[in-house]
């Protein structure tokens, strides 16, 4: 039997390399291509079979920043499929992205200029606003929208005798200390982007405690910095060659979800030499030569995910009255 696989965001950057890889691993995949742009999605679906006559590729429709879209993308999805293996949670927004050339420089010159680099720390700032639904745009994309999807799709997920699972692409750009349970969509700080990939290591570490006995199972990873539509709009394409090379994340397609530890980041990462291999990074770690603290708390990733829960039912529950008033 085919291996189900969804993955959002799939029709550029990091989702469209990842799918090409999934379909090299392997052919005879059902991969779903779940994406914003639908005459994108039909030419990158034309391409993937062309190379790969034997896999199954289909598209489904979905703007994760619109909960009506995810909604109906769900709904869809359920139709369609008796079960889903992996859910890529990919797709994502850095909206606006603007340089701290000051930081920029003043980084260059100090110890921490690799950790700079690599995690983007204090360099970039964002500009949000507010979607149809009430939210800020970057957690509603980011995080909110695909915890909606994985609400909706768990009889998809949870098969207790064959385990499925999530993974999300976050960041080395995931700082506690853009993050705060009081503000978890960020709507008083600058940096949205930061605070929302913490908040996707959180949720991560939440739905494992919360789904783990019904057969779901979830990681972070991390695929590097890589030269996307999105990282393009910070830096001119020539200097992000210079700088970094060219990264990737399938190597959790090949583990046993429940062999994975749910406080660990996987991070890709390339040695000079151009070989691939994945590190990781724990919770606690100390911030040796560069690398970032992993900074989970299991408490405050349980508050967060009750806060969602919360808000969940705002949502549905305006968008029902909504609805019913149209």
């Amino acid at each position: 039997m085919r291996k189900a696989v969804l993955v959002t965001g799939a029709s550029s950057g990091v989702g469209l390399a990842l799918c090409k890889r999934l379909l090299e691993e392997d052919h005879e995949l059902h991969l779903c291509l779940a994406c914003r742009n639908r005459s994108k999605a039909e030419a990158v679906r034309e391409a993937l079979l062309a190379s790969h006559p034997l896999a199954e590729v289909s598209i489904v429709q979905v703007d994760v920043s619109d909960l009506q879209s995810v909604f109906r993308a769900s709904g869809e999805l359920k139709q369609r499929f008796q079960r889903l293996d992996y859910v890529y949670l990919n797709a994502g927004i850095m909206p606006n992205p603007q340089l701290n050339i000051k930081a920029l420089f003043s980084g260059l010159f100090s110890r921490k200029v690799i950790h700079m680099f690599s995690t983007a720390e204090g360099l970039l700032t964002q500009e949000d606003q507010i979607t149809a639904d009430g939210l800020q745009e970057v957690f509603e994309t980011n995080v909110f929208g695909h915890f909606i999807l994985i609400q909706e799709l768990a009889p998809l997920l949870c098969h207790s005798d064959s385990p499925s699972q999530l993974i999300w692409t976050s960041s080395r750009n995931a700082r506690k200390s853009n993050f705060c349970l009081e503000d978890i969509q960020h709507s008083r700080g600058q940096e949205p982007y930061s605070s929302s990939k913490y908040a996707v290591d959180l949720l991560s570490v939440a739905v494992n405690k919360n789904f783990n006995s019904r057969g779901l199972y979830s990681s972070v990873v991390c695929p590097g910095t890589m030269v996307t539509n999105m990282t393009c709009g910070i830096l001119p394409p020539f200097v992000w060659t210079l700088l970094m090379p060219i990264i990737w994340l399938v190597w959790l397609f090949h583990q046993k979800p429940e062999s994975l530890n749910p406080l660990t980041k996987y991070l890709s990462a390339t040695t000079g030499f151009g070989s691939n291999y994945v590190m990781t990074q724990k919770y606690p770690e100390e911030e040796i030569l560069g690398n970032s603290i992993m900074d989970l708390d299991e408490d405050t990733a349980e508050k967060f995910y009750q806060n969602l829960l919360e808000l969940e039912k705002h949502v549905r529950a305006t968008i029902q009255k909504r609805n019913h008033q149209s």
